[in-house]
């Protein structure tokens, strides 16, 4: 798996963290490389998409690196990741 890069699409769901009980897609906006984290853990900062690919709200979420799903740009966001 590549790191995120600004403009991915990336699927949260349990598997990032426990916290995503409900998944959602997230438009990345940054990688927050300036927070100290745990190894294999990073913060995002990005837009929660609704099912037609609209943001909806912005979020900061603390993520496990090997948990992320990353889509592609122009990817359905009504859809789970293959």
């Amino acid at each position: 798996m590549r790191f995120p890069a600004p403009g991915d699409l990336i699927y949260l769901d349990r598997s990032a963290s426990v916290q995503f009980v409900n998944p959602f897609w997230l438009r990345l906006i940054r990688v927050r490389r300036d927070w100290i984290t745990y190894d294999g853990w990073v913060w995002l900062d990005g837009y929660e998409l609704d099912g037609d690919g609209e943001a909806v709200q912005r979020r900061s979420v603390f993520v496990q690196t090997s948990g992320l799903r990353i889509g592609k740009p122009g990817a359905r966001t009504a859809r789970r990741p293959p």
